[in-house]
């Protein structure tokens, strides 16, 4: 058994609210800690949270995303066990999937396979879920492959939505259920892993 603490790389396009309750959930772990922080925005909010952690950081643009393996070469060095995507808007390039099969996971807001898809993320999937005047909602933590949000379910979570509920109501239970059961999850999946 290896005693080196198995690694995470979150990628995230905003602010990073899921990726600072990652790492603050394994800001004290005796065997998981995350090692990289990915953006493909240099103003994301995430950066800022990253440094407060003191985890690396790295801002790439789509060509270098698409059509290169630096990333790959650079999450090797990093020796990642597990990508974490928290808010990232682009599909994974195949090279990547290639890399890391089965281990890049996503979070999204709604219960899959309902409101997934390309363009649905964030607020809009709140909105269409108003607007079909839907009686529950909740979030998905699923694997990812080369279509959104269309890879193997891992975990469920379901709330109740009330006819007063507004955006905002939604939003904040939603996000209260990713923050509770990403990173519990997350740990789940690292531990199923062998160690080297």
């Amino acid at each position: 058994m290896s005693n080196l603490k198995k690694r995470i790389a979150i990628f995230a396009s905003g602010s990073g609210s899921n990726a600072q309750k990652i790492m603050e959930y394994f800001k004290n772990s005796d065997t998981i800690e995350v090692g990289l922080i990915l953006t493909n925005n240099p103003d994301a909010f995430v950066l800022q949270r990253a440094d407060n952690f003191e985890i690396p950081s790295h801002i790439f643009d789509k060509q270098e995303f698409t059509k290169t393996d630096n990333i790959i070469n650079l999450l090797e060095n990093h020796s990642i066990d597990l990508i974490v995507l928290a808010g990232f808007l682009w599909l994974i390039p195949q090279n990547l999937l290639n890399a890391y099969p089965n281990k890049i996971i996503n979070i999204h807001p709604s219960l899959l396979p309902k409101y997934g898809g390309k363009g649905m993320y964030g607020d809009k999937v709140h909105l269409e879920i108003m607007k079909n005047n839907e009686t529950e909602s909740g979030v998905t933590i699923h694997f990812v492959n080369q279509h959104f949000d269309e890879g193997e379910i891992i975990y469920q979570s379901h709330f109740k939505i009330t006819k007063n509920d507004n955006l905002e109501m939604i939003k904040f239970k939603g996000q209260q259920l990713e923050h509770t059961h990403y990173p519990k999850v997350i740990e789940g999946l690292l531990k199923k892993m062998k160690s080297i």
